[in-house]
């Protein structure tokens, strides 16, 4: 099938691909309960030389840069005690960490997450990481622009192959708070 968006030649219903996905998003595809039926969840498979947005955006289509997301892994410490949450955002946003996710969380401090905490505690490649599988009791901050897209791009759990997904769907994963603000457009120098 041709992909929602995108210049992906072959899109396929993620159930039929959990042999692509890393182990803690094909469990969370094979018990997908959100509104959004999981044959909506497609894959799509890519070159992981070109997983950084702007070459994956130059090879796969413009129209990618308004519709590809990022999920990344914050921590986020108060007194002695440090927790895990993820945040997505369009791709050419910045998360909000210090305003945004700080507030949120009630921490004293946030900051993203060192690569080896955030491949280790989610069980995915890092740039790959997807907001589905994540661990189930940490938070997800979603930016409400992200949840308002017909179709959003987000990675798959491995740097090889993304996610195409309806937006909306985010909003009812695990822990799923929708934000405003929570992408940051990128200062203007």
């Amino acid at each position: 099938m041709r992909a929602p968006m995108g210049d992906f030649d072959d899109a396929r219903p993620a159930p039929d691909c959990l042999d692509e996905l890393t182990a803690p998003v094909a469990a969370a595809v094979r018990a997908w309960q959100g509104h959004v039926p999981a044959e909506q969840l497609l894959y799509v498979d890519t070159d992981p030389a070109i997983a950084d947005t702007s070459a994956f955006v130059e090879h796969h289509g413009q129209d990618l840069l308004d519709t590809s997301a990022n999920c990344v892994v914050v921590a986020g410490k108060r007194g002695g005690e440090s927790s895990l949450a993820a945040c997505v955002v369009l791709s050419w946003t910045r998360v909000d960490v210090n305003g945004v996710v700080r507030k949120h969380l009630g921490v004293r401090k946030a900051s993203f997450a060192p690569m080896d905490t955030a491949t280790g505690e989610t069980g995915m490649e890092y740039g790959g990481i997807t907001p589905i599988g994540l661990p189930g009791d940490w938070p997800l901050l979603v930016d409400s622009a992200v949840v308002d897209r017909a179709w959003v791009l987000i990675g798959s759990g491995r740097r090889r192959g993304k996610l195409i997904v309806p937006g909306k769907a985010l909003a009812d994963l695990p822990g799923a708070v929708v934000l405003e603000g929570l992408g940051a457009a990128p200062a203007v120098s």
